[in-house]
């Protein structure tokens, strides 16, 4: 896969549990060529974790992409107009973004970031990280299936036994997702079976 030229906009938001997983993901889009944005929720902002501190997170982001975290409703309202960005991908994006992009709420940069995209007829990706994703957020996971613009980084159940409505995206499927997005196609398979 080759990004060479191609501005990546990668969004985080509060599944703690995955940011490891997915900070690791950005060292790939940069390793391609391409220029990597971080956008980040408030939560990943600002809350400390038994995962890691907020501090860590942002220094990591910072310091893979070398450039600064957009952080702001203010800061990502730009990303339309200016059309800067050639793909976004929301990893991890959790049940609460899901519901609130399914619903078309913008309360934070993450979703501004999405919204400006999706104005601008561009492919956002989501990577699913959710306990509810069989449950309650189904119906917006299906709403999202069927936007147009809108792709999904292949997921499964993580847990069928303990957590049967949860499901996680295969993290390490973020790039090849991204990579078809740009050319308007869904990575498939879009079911995948997770390893535990």
């Amino acid at each position: 896969m080759n990004f060479e030229g191609k501005t990546v906009g990668y969004a985080l938001t509060g599944s703690h549990c995955t940011l490891e997983e997915v900070i690791g993901q950005i060292q790939r889009f940069v390793d391609a060529g391409a220029n990597v944005i971080p956008i980040a929720s408030q939560s990943v902002m600002t809350t400390d974790t038994r995962f890691g501190k907020s501090e860590e997170w942002q220094n990591q982001l910072k310091e893979i992409t070398g450039n600064d975290i957009i952080s702001s409703i203010v800061d990502a309202e730009p990303l339309g107009p200016s059309g800067k960005l050639n793909v976004l991908v929301v990893a991890p994006c959790t049940g609460n973004t899901t519901s609130k992009l399914a619903n078309a709420m913008t309360d934070g940069p993450v979703l501004m970031a999405a919204k400006a995209m999706l104005r601008n007829h561009k492919p956002v990706v989501l990577a699913i990280s959710t306990n509810d994703g069989l449950g309650l957020n189904a119906a917006n996971i299906a709403k999202l299936l069927v936007a147009k613009n809108i792709y999904f980084v292949p997921f499964g159940q993580d847990n069928p036994v303990g957590k049967p409505n949860s499901l996680v995206a295969d993290m390490n499927l973020i790039p090849e997702a991204c990579y078809a997005a740009l050319e308007g196609k869904q990575l498939q398979p879009l079911i995948v079976q997770r390893v535990h």
